[in-house]
Order: structure tokens, then C-alpha cells, then sequence
């Protein structure tokens, strides 16, 4: 009886996509999620490079592409994959809302223990993906690709130069390149949390503030051989702004009134000093001295109901930014293909 029962064990473990089913927990090993924007004759090429990658590692894989509004042909594409393969999930969104808001929406239909994302430009190489998974083997709940020889305009090579120094010096971020897609997560780094904006460069960051740990390895990178980059100046100017509210967040988040408060306490002393001499003033020269026309006074007043409203107005803001993306979703689905 014993032998048979080692044997069915034996059964079960060497057939993960079971095991996971049953366990109701993972019903894949791995998740590969790919926001795609006008990408028409990318999806199919980069598709077929996945699927002789994955098929090597005898892994159970499922590939999300989520069709962040394109206006080409693209969920077309996308439409007859995902009719060939029922390992392929598409995502399409009515508008475009953005690459944040496309990789939450794929991390949060992922079904994978390990979720990789990469872009659908194929200038992510699939063949690093085994490269990810080993160096997370080492313990490591995050590792991010490294793009060290980039394949990109000297302008992009200058700005995120610019923005690794930023981080470097705002959170301490050791990643030299949190601006590549490619990466690869375990599936509880995004059981809370919620990505919106331009917020996804950001991710290790803020998951290193979670407690997780984090790693980088050096990834392949091609040049854009068909469409457009959608790199522009306006996400640049988006990601500085939340570059600052991630400071926010990650320092506040907490107890923001450590800083809502600091300003106007400040700004309540100084008016109350401002105040306090004035009166001083007029008691020592009660005869000569009004403060009927003094503009000190007007501005002493105006530091206290600013320092007041400073802190309430700015903490109640945030709280309800962050209570309505987490009851409503920013984008919306019009379709999802399984």
C-alpha cells in the first residue's frame, strides 16, 4: 500500500498545473503579461517567440495581452491568436488609458505564481525570461531586467539617466533600469497593490518599501523594427509628478500629518508670532499705534487659516484619491477573450 501511495505522490508533484488547480490557489506557474498599444505587427511575432520559448520550459504558462485601446489592427490580431491558443487571455480596453493602467489590469487577471511582464514592441527579448526565473530562484520575490546596452535614441538614453539618479537619490532605488517592462513578480507582490498614473516604472521601489526583495540581471535589447514609440515628453513630465508622489506615499502614507501638518504648523506659528507682535506693539504704544492699517495684520491671519486648511484639505484629498482607486477601477474592459 505504501508503494502505491509514493507512487501517486510522485504523480501528483510531477503535474504542477494540477496540483495548483486542486490546491485552488495557482492555476498556472507562470503569467505573461503584455500591454499592447498599436502594435499590429508586433503581437503576432512576439506570440510565436513566447510560445517556443515557454514550450521549452515545460512550465504551465497562460500569455495576457491587454489592448490598451489600440485604434490599428491590432486586437484583431490578438482575436485570432487567442482562437488558436487557450493559453493566450485578451484584455481589451475601450480607450486608451495608459501602460499603468494596462499592466494592472493584467496582474490582476493573472493566474500565475510567477507573473513576468514585458512589452509587446519586441524589444524585450522572450529568451530572457529563463534568465529571470533562475536568478529568482536565489530568493529573490522581484527581479528586473537591465537593458545595459540600450538600442534607443540618445535623448530616451539621457532622461532615464536623469530619472535613475532621482530615484537613486528620492528612495535609495539600486535598480538601474526600473523603466524596463520586463520583469518578473511573484504573484503576492500585487495582492495590495494598486498601480495608476505612470506608476509602473515605480513597482520595485515600491515593493522594496513593502519588504520585498529585490534583484536585476542583464537582459537583451532590440531596436523598434515596425510602429512608433510612445515615448513622449508629456509621460516623462507625468512620471516626475508621480516620481513625487510615490516619495509621498512611501514616506507619508502612514502619517501623512507629519508633513501636511509640519507646513502648517509652521505656517500657524509664524502667524501667531506675527500677531503676538503686533499686539505687543500696541499695548507699548497704545496711543500712537493702530492696527486698523497695518497689512501685517491681514497677513498674520492669513498664515493661521492657511496653515489650518493646509493640513485638512491636504489630507483629506489624499485619502479620498487613494479610497476611490481602490473601490473603482480608472480604465474599463470592453472585452476579455479566455
Amino acid at each position: 500500500m505504501g508503494i502505491y501511495t509514493h507512487a501517486l505522490e510522485k504523480l501528483r508533484f510531477s503535474l504542477p498545473t494540477y496540483k495548483h488547480v486542486l490546491n485552488g490557489v495557482y492555476m498556472k506557474e507562470l503569467s505573461i503579461v503584455i500591454p499592447a498599444y498599436n502594435e499590429q505587427k508586433n503581437v503576432g511575432l512576439l506570440y510565436h517567440k513566447l510560445k517556443e520559448i515557454l514550450s521549452r520550459m515545460t512550465k504551465s504558462y497562460e500569455i495576457i495581452f491587454v489592448d490598451d485601446g489600440s485604434t490599428d489592427s491590432t486586437f484583431i490580431e490578438l482575436e485570432n491568436i487567442q482562437k488558436k491558443d487557450p493559453n493566450v487571455i485578451v484584455i481589451k480596453f475601450r480607450v486608451n488609458f495608459g501602460q499603468t493602467f494596462a499592466l494592472d489590469a493584467g496582474f490582476k487577471a493573472a493566474r500565475g505564481k510567477v507573473i513576468i511582464s514585458m512589452d509587446a514592441d519586441l524589444q524585450n527579448d522572450p529568451a530572457d525570461i529563463p534568465i529571470l526565473l533562475t536568478k529568482m530562484k536565489e530568493g529573490y520575490d522581484v527581479v528586473c531586467g537591465w537593458r545595459r546596452d540600450r538600442k534607443d535614441p540618445l535623448l530616451k538614453h539621457i532622461i532615464s539617466r536623469g530619472a535613475y539618479l532621482l530615484r537613486k537619490i528620492l528612495f535609495k532605488d539600486e535598480v538601474h533600469d526600473s523603466g524596463c517592462t520586463l520583469k518578473a513578480f511573484k504573484r503576492e507582490c500585487f495582492d495590495d497593490l494598486d498601480l495608476f498614473g505612470e506608476m509602473h516604472r515605480f513597482i520595485p521601489a515600491l515593493l522594496r518599501w513593502q519588504g520585498f526583495k529585490i534583484a536585476e540581471v542583464a537582459v537583451r535589447h532590440h531596436k523598434r523594427k515596425y510602429g512608433e514609440t510612445k515615448y513622449t515628453i508629456k509621460r516623462v513630465l507625468k512620471g516626475f509628478l508621480d516620481m513625487i508622489v510615490v516619495k509621498f506615499w512611501m514616506r507619508y502614507s502612514s502619517r501623512p500629518i507629519y508633513l501636511f501638518g509640519g507646513f502648517g504648523l509652521l505656517m500657524t506659528i509664524v502667524g501667531f508670532g506675527i500677531g503676538f507682535y503686533l499686539s505687543v506693539q500696541k499695548i507699548l504704544h497704545y496711543d500712537s499705534y493702530t492696527l486698523s492699517d497695518r497689512p501685517l495684520l491681514l497677513f498674520s491671519v492669513l498664515l493661521v487659516i492657511l496653515g489650518v486648511q493646509f493640513v485638512v484639505s491636504g489630507l483629506l484629498a489624499d485619502i479620498l484619491i487613494k479610497a476611490y482607486y481602490r473601490k473603482e477601477k480608472p480604465y474599463k474592459i470592453e472585452k476579455e477573450l479566455r
